[in-house]
């Protein structure tokens, strides 16, 4: 897929939000833009430069002691724990560290933790890492997942985000709305482009995209 565009975050400009737009297909919606953010996932200097950015919006926090990772985002999560962490960010973990983890899903696609990893939610405080919110489906599900294995949910962090919270907890992200103001999400049903006819390009997910 060609004609991407590329915006800079103000506060680092080695954060970088490619996007495209068109007609695409997300896991619980259809969008008029595909917002790439592979190369932030994956790459070691975007990575950085976006863990980092996201940390400075937690510099005030009290406790942080599990970054849950969504959507491939355990690189970034990394880096945001580092930054933390140098900035004295405390865990309550006994080996004073935070985790870093992503959940599994079972079949019906509800997140879950194996007895072996759920200590990294039981009873912690839990910042949500995503790579983009837009219908806010995943998010509700982490924020279920997080509570019914009794965690405490201390913040969202997202590089993508339409909405600036989710059941009174603020989703703080580096590129929003403002960036992207005409960006609009719709279920299959009321989809504009496809009562319009507008083809379909690609049908996307949190690791890439498949052109039709």
């Amino acid at each position: 897929m060609q004609g991407y565009k590329k915006l800079e975050y103000t506060g680092n400009t080695d954060v970088i939000l490619r996007y495209t737009k068109g007609h695409f297909i997300t896991p619980n919606s259809h969008v008029n833009y595909y917002i790439d953010l592979c190369d932030t996932k994956a790459r070691m200097k975007e990575a950085r430069a976006a863990g980092e950015s996201l940390a400075e919006m937690y510099m005030s926090s009290d406790v942080i002691d599990t970054i849950l990772c969504l959507d491939g985002m355990e690189v970034v999560g990394s880096y945001m724990a580092n930054k933390l962490t140098e900035a004295g960010i405390l865990s309550m973990n006994s080996h004073k560290s935070m985790y870093i983890t992503a959940p599994e899903y079972n079949v019906n696609g509800q997140m879950m933790f194996r007895e072996n990893n759920q200590h990294m939610i039981n009873e912690k405080k839990v910042l949500i890492l995503i790579d983009s919110a837009t219908t806010g489906k995943t998010l509700k599900s982490a924020l279920e997942s997080i509570r019914f294995y009794k965690g405490e949910i201390v913040g969202i962090s997202a590089i993508f985000s339409l909405a600036t919270q989710i059941e009174n907890i603020p989703i703080r992200a580096l590129f929003t709305v403002r960036d992207l103001p005409d960006y609009s999400t719709a279920s299959q049903d009321s989809c504009p482009l496809c009562k319009n006819g507008v083809p379909v390009d690609a049908i996307c997910n949190g690791f890439g995209y498949s052109t039709l």
